[in-house]
């Protein structure tokens, strides 16, 4: 990561992502079909032999003869919607690493963010052959995001309207009997600096984009990476940096007020208590030390609250495996019952 800033483990500060805006990103259609989508012929008996599939090919690239446990909860859980979210800090150096965590946990939708890549290089191919739709709205060597899911998606928003100079950090589409958005807030870098202002107007527009343009009533998922801590159980030591980046009241509010419009963060749900961070600095030794931030969310509208049967953060996702480099960030699902 490059020029954003998060706050350490020794309190100082991690080079991160750009604010600068695409030129005239192209529409890239989705691959035109996916064997075995849920919804299709094969129904319930495909997604069971997916997952089946996914636990023989996981187990003894990475655990020996016992099943995930992600993959042992997949199981008991078929007949629900696996909805997830991803910041990937960067397509090429991470499609092996999706592949692989595609392929065991077996998500139906996920949000991805930080792409870094534009839609002409993303690895549609590869992630066709394993199973997914993908619709993007990419930008060369920072931001972007986008969309995965067994059935095709149709996307009905690329960008937030007033905030093109911002970049890439929007894309909205009906899949799977909802309205799926994910989005990569800015960072801010710090409160001196002139993006923390563009933050606060990017997070006020997506606020005001909600209340203009949807309805609460909807069955509508809003996810991604927020860059910002709700509350003081989202963060290692609110002590030393309430009030810092990330932190502060003024982003909070923000993040309230898409909850007061009508979104329930899911994982509170499920959750309301445990105290869990989907961000680690890579230096330091943050994940071990467990000095990390909840800055990744899956918001719900209330047709989907009711649904929610289980959620996570896949902590053990943000380790090395088979020499392959994590992401900083950790992906997080939620699973909403049928």
């Amino acid at each position: 990561m490059t020029v954003d800033e998060r706050p350490s483990v020794g309190g100082g500060r991690m080079l991160s992502d750009s604010s600068a805006a695409p030129s005239s990103p192209p529409v890239v259609a989705a691959p035109s079909s996916v064997p075995d989508a849920p919804g299709s012929a094969a129904g319930a008996e495909a997604q069971l032999a997916r997952v089946k599939s996914a636990a023989m090919k996981s187990v003894p690239r990475f655990i020996g003869r016992r099943l995930p446990w992600a993959l042992e909860e997949r199981i008991s859980t078929l007949g629900a919607v696996r909805i997830a979210s991803w910041n990937i800090n960067g397509t090429k150096a991470r499609i092996e690493y999706l592949k692989a965590w595609l392929e065991a946990v077996a998500p139906d939708v996920v949000g991805l963010q930080e792409l870094k890549t534009t839609d002409d290089r993303f690895p549609f191919d590869e992630l066709r052959e394993i199973g997914y739709h993908a619709v993007t709205y990419g930008q060369k060597s920072w931001n972007g995001v986008a969309i995965l899911s067994r059935e095709p998606a149709e996307v009905i928003q690329r960008g937030l309207p007033g905030q093109d100079e911002m970049g890439s950090r929007l894309i909205t589409a009906k899949v799977s009997g909802l309205t799926f958005t994910t989005v990569y807030v800015p960072n801010g870098k710090t409160l001196e600096h002139e993006d923390y202002q563009r933050k606060l107007a990017w997070l006020d527009a997506l606020g005001a984009h909600f209340e203009e343009h949807h309805a609460a009533t909807d069955p509508h998922v809003l996810c991604g990476d927020f860059n910002v801590v709700p509350t003081a159980l989202d963060t290692w030591d609110e002590d030393s940096f309430a009030g810092d980046i990330f932190h502060t009241d003024a982003e909070r509010s923000r993040i309230a007020r898409l909850l007061d419009w009508g979104f329930t963060d899911a994982y509170r749900a499920r959750y309301p208590d445990e105290r869990a961070f989907t961000w680690w600095d890579y230096r330091g030794g943050a994940l071990h030390k467990k000095q990390g931030l909840r800055i990744d969310f899956i918001l719900t509208t209330e047709p989907l609250v009711g649904r929610i049967r289980e959620a996570s953060v896949e902590r053990d996702w943000r380790k090395k495996r088979d020499g392959m480099t994590p992401s900083d960030h950790a992906p997080v699902w939620v699973d909403l019952e049928g």
